[in-house]
């Protein structure tokens, strides 16, 4: 079954009692049960909820693996950490969200948790970073806010002769673009907020693995942590996942349509997207994903000038966040990520991000181009 008919059809199968084309929201949190211990398959809301269920079979089987759904993407990366014990190490690529980072920094350091930071696009690099304590190399990519691109296949085979994870975040690709498990990692994470909901209207995260010991450790945490989506969530994202295959391919267009203007443009000094031929890693993207993605960043010449840029788009939306239909515009020094100021990960105050939507790409250019001019030099 090819991708489209499977955004469509897995887990989502008309509804028994009255035939309902739409999976239903089961907005209870609790089962009726016919006897003591006996449930009719669900028992309490945080186990499990039949829409949540719906939403897993589809990520599962557009991932290649088995999902759990959480209710944000950081509320699964905190449950895939919970695998770990205190002692172990973490690799982390040196370019990732924030929220990725502040979790490691600030949170899992006092379970006694280390980890060490990584060009993950440097091979020998990695190698170094590696120790006999490392359970989990964690990838992004396209990393965020510069969209490396990181050789899954090559990481994970180095991951993995250490004795360590490869999980992967794959929310800037989807799966329409990019599979992780196929290429060798152990685990996908998602912030279902962006392009598996798409509409900006729901917030969730979903862990998708390819084996059962891991699926089942992942399962139990997830019941006894406690951090699921409610079914009017979980209803939205399993909506958008129906359409993404069309938006993505209409996220990519603009994308590439939009960072080819930023190239040309006398403003800007560099241009951060997989799909120019300039990019460091091209030849990387074209042989892992099967487009380049709706994500663009690009330089101009200082702070001020890239803060006035973001003030003065009118079609972007000053907003964080990404994925969704409209085309976002954002500084990550001071807004996504203001939490990794002054490390290793700190990102250019030079740096403007931009999410394209599915708008028509000439008024996205027309409309970034004004910013532009009218920046102060």
């Amino acid at each position: 079954m090819r991708f489209e008919t499977k955004a469509i059809h897995a887990g989502q199968d008309p509804e028994p009692a009255y035939g309902a084309v739409n999976v239903p929201i089961y907005q209870t949190s609790t089962y009726a049960q016919p006897d003591v211990a006996q449930p009719r398959g669900y028992e309490y809301a945080r186990t499990g909820n039949p829409t949540r269920t719906a939403l897993e079979q589809a990520l599962g089987a557009l991932e290649g693996g088995r999902a759990l759904c959480f209710s944000s993407g950081l509320a699964a990366e905190s449950t895939v950490l919970s695998l770990l014990q205190p002692g172990d190490h973490v690799v982390l690529a040196n370019d990732v969200y924030g929220g990725t980072y502040r979790l490691l920094s600030q949170v899992t350091g006092r379970w006694n948790l280390a980890f060490d930071v990584a060009d993950l696009t440097d091979l020998d690099a990695l190698g170094g970073a590696v120790r006999d304590t490392t359970r989990v190399v964690w990838v992004e990519t396209p990393t965020n806010p510069t969209m490396k691109i990181i050789d899954i296949a090559a990481v994970a085979r180095i991951a993995h002769d250490a004795g360590a994870l490869c999980v992967v975040d794959n929310t800037f690709a989807s799966p329409f673009l990019q599979r992780p498990l196929e290429l060798g990692a152990d685990a996908v994470v998602h912030s279902t907020t962006k392009y598996l909901g798409g509409h900006s209207d729901a917030i969730g995260g979903a862990v998708v693995v390819g084996d059962d010991e891991t699926f089942d450790r992942l399962a139990f945490l997830q019941n006894a942590v406690g951090a699921v989506p409610g079914p009017m969530d979980c209803f939205l994202v399993l909506r958008g996942v129906k359409t993404l295959a069309l938006r993505m391919r209409a996220h990519c267009a603009g994308a590439q349509a939009v960072a080819e203007m930023l190239q040309g443009h006398p403003r800007v000094q560099r241009v951060y997207y997989p799909g120019l031929p300039t990019h460091a890693g091209h030849d990387v993207a074209t042989r892992q994903m099967s487009g380049f993605g709706g994500m663009v960043s690009f330089e101009v010449a200082g702070e001020e000038q890239a803060l006035e840029v973001c003030r003065r788009t009118r079609l972007f939306t000053l907003a964080e966040s990404l994925g969704g239909v409209e085309s976002l515009i954002e500084h990550p020094a001071r807004m996504t990520h203001l939490s990794v100021a002054g490390s290793a990960l700190a990102v250019s105050p030079t740096l403007v991000r931009i999410s394209v939507g599915i708008e028509h790409p000439d008024d996205l250019i027309e409309d970034l181009r004004g910013a532009l001019d009218a920046a102060p030099a």
